[in-house]
């Protein structure tokens, strides 16, 4: 009886806490919701979720129960969640959308999840947006879905009646990219840049490398045939970053993680590169192996081709890849040389900004070379500017090392 009573208390209460968040419609069509939307004259927040979908999930847990959002959300928007994968557990509303949710996913080329569409009260689609994002920021992009000029497809109405100024189809190509509408971006890019008398401007350049994700896309040909003129404009090393990229997404990677489990053929996709893209295919064969041994825990190979890598490369790699390199050769190398080399790439990881994570790497690295002092002063340091779950870490680690243990391989 007790806990009868208890449950009746508390169920009022559990109830005005839902009430606080985003008022979703339930046990409606979408013709019921677009009916009560023009009724109310409110436009429509659809939320096109999977069950999968981890972000999905984060809103609705952390971010629609919030009571400003429901503040806001409530007072403009009549609310729909729409389930767009189907599973062996939907109940009988999601089965009801089944039909809906696939025209949907059609109609407005839904790929990324989640993704909010907004309608006008009258039902016409006006914005979207994909990804999660927390409270603040959500409420100002749905605020932002309630004005013509920041609409998407406001926006795209415009520029399929005629409106063609450069500025208006940069703005809309940026725009669609955004928005993960890829052939609408891709067709306005091109349209933008067919006006342009000069490419390699910093503006241009910049404008064509978001634009450019494989080998297929207009910018790939500049950066891999005019590397120097592009170098000169975004800065050293640039165009074959962007170059390798795509080469690696295309030609490596695939023979990486093949269906059957076999291990790469690693003379084969040599002589492959060596032959489209000889003048970085060294570099980006020893980066690849360094990535694949690492993954697969072959710690012997990892560590040699992170040395023959950084031979000969070394001088290209980036902070993170420094600190990922040193911090490989702490955990798996006992050879004293190597770890002297290691100390240098990951002393050079923060030499511009002391992020605690590199510094806890040198630090680990000094200590195994037998340089305690100096790795207890470093872990000091790291362990200072750390917080919350780091900060424990690190703590760990510096108790270790004063006790003289030996914590790796």
């Amino acid at each position: 009886m007790k806990k009868l009573l208890l449950l009746a208390f508390l169920l009022p209460l559990l109830a005005a806490a839902q009430d606080k968040g985003i008022h979703f419609e339930h046990g409606s069509s979408w013709a019921d919701v677009q009916a009560k939307a023009k009724a109310e004259n409110k436009y429509i927040f659809m939320d096109c979720f999977t069950t999968w979908c981890g972000p999905c999930k984060f809103m609705s847990a952390n971010i629609f129960p919030q009571e400003k959002v429901g503040s806001f959300m409530n007072d403009k928007y009549i609310s729909v969640k729409v389930q767009m994968d189907q599973t062996d557990k939907d109940n009988e509303e999601v089965k009801s959308w089944y039909a809906a949710a696939k025209q949907i996913e059609k109609d407005y080329a839904i790929r990324a999840y989640p993704t909010f569409l907004v309608f006008a009260p009258d039902g016409h689609i006006v914005d979207r947006q994909v990804g999660g994002a927390e409270a603040d920021q959500f409420i100002e992009r749905c605020a932002a879905s309630l004005n013509p000029a920041t609409q998407y497809y406001t926006q795209l109405d415009l520029y399929k009646k005629g409106k063609k100024d450069t500025a208006f189809l940069r703005q809309m190509a940026l725009l669609a990219l955004n928005k993960y509408d890829q052939e609408n971006a891709s067709i306005i890019s091109k349209e933008y840049l067919a006006q342009q008398k000069d490419l390699y401007t910093p503006v241009n350049l910049n404008f064509i490398g978001k634009f450019t994700n494989s080998s297929k896309d207009v910018g790939f040909d500049m950066f891999l045939h005019h590397a120097d003129k592009v170098n000169k404009v975004l800065g050293p090393g640039k165009a074959e970053e962007k170059v390798m990229g795509i080469v690696a997404q295309e030609e490596v990677y695939p023979q990486l993680m093949k269906k059957d489990g076999s291990k790469p053929d690693w003379a084969t996709l040599e002589s492959s590169l060596t032959k489209k893209y000889p003048a970085f295919a060294e570099e980006l064969l020893l980066k690849t192996k360094v990535q694949y041994f690492s993954y697969v825990k072959d710690a012997d190979n990892a560590v040699a081709n992170i040395v023959a890598y950084m031979k000969k490369y070394g001088h290209k790699a980036d902070p993170q890849s420094l600190n990922e390199y040193a911090w490989t050769i702490f955990e798996k190398c006992n050879d004293m040389q190597c770890i002297e080399q290691a100390l240098e790439w990951s002393k050079r990881s923060f030499k511009d900004n002391e992020v605690p994570a590199f510094m806890d790497t040198y630090a680990n690295l000094l200590y195994k070379a037998g340089k305690k002092e100096d790795a207890l002063a470093w872990e000091e340091k790291a362990l200072n500017k750390a917080s919350g779950d780091e900060k424990k870490n690190y703590e760990t680690t510096l108790e270790k090392m004063k006790k003289g243990e030996k914590y790796w391989e």
